[in-house]
């Protein structure tokens, strides 16, 4: 490889510090799961129905990011970086052996659809101390959120039927 084009492909690793942030971050999440837990557990008896409600739906909250953070980091390291070298790992995710950079925006989009679910459900759980104002930005960025998650998925698949066509042997004369 000639110099420019080695140096833009080996920029691809400044990415790393990146994904050792998100590493980062997911720990905070379980420091975060883990607190919430014990909490839940020794005052269970103090608390009413709604609020270990409240409390579990807080505590899938951070499950739901934490994956999502795992489809960044594991995602996107494997579409942007290096392969990670899994293949046939009993461990190895089901979804990435065919994670690409569209497959990996569609599933990105399903987990912010289910986070936000789950900080909608909490809100009308306790809508309370919510303004009907805020309640109703609440639901107009979880529709914005599927709408965006249908857009992309339908781009997606355009762009793969799209690209299987262009590639298929009835294309191909060679």
């Amino acid at each position: 490889m000639r110099p420019l084009p080695r140096l833009i492909f080996f920029s691809r690793w400044l990415q790393l510090p990146l994904y050792l942030g998100l590493i980062a971050a997911q720990s905070v999440y379980v420091y975060k799961f883990l607190a919430e837990l014990l909490h839940l557990i020794t005052e269970a008896a103090t608390m009413g129905e709604t609020q270990i409600m409240l409390v579990v739906l807080g505590l899938i909250d951070v499950v739901m990011i934490s994956n999502l953070l795992i489809m960044v980091i594991i995602g996107g390291y494997e579409t942007f970086v290096s392969r990670l070298g899994v293949e046939g790992h009993p461990d190895e995710p089901e979804w990435l052996d065919h994670v690409n950079a569209g497959m990996l925006k569609v599933k990105l989009s399903m987990a912010l659809i289910s986070i936000s679910s789950i900080h909608l459900l909490k809100t009308f759980i306790d809508a309370a101390p919510q303004t009907s104002h805020t309640i109703l930005w609440q639901v107009v960025i979880h529709i914005s959120f599927l709408l965006s998650a249908v857009v992309m998925a339908v781009v997606n698949k355009m762009t793969n039927d799209d690209h299987a066509s262009t590639f298929s042997p009835e294309n191909n004369p060679h």
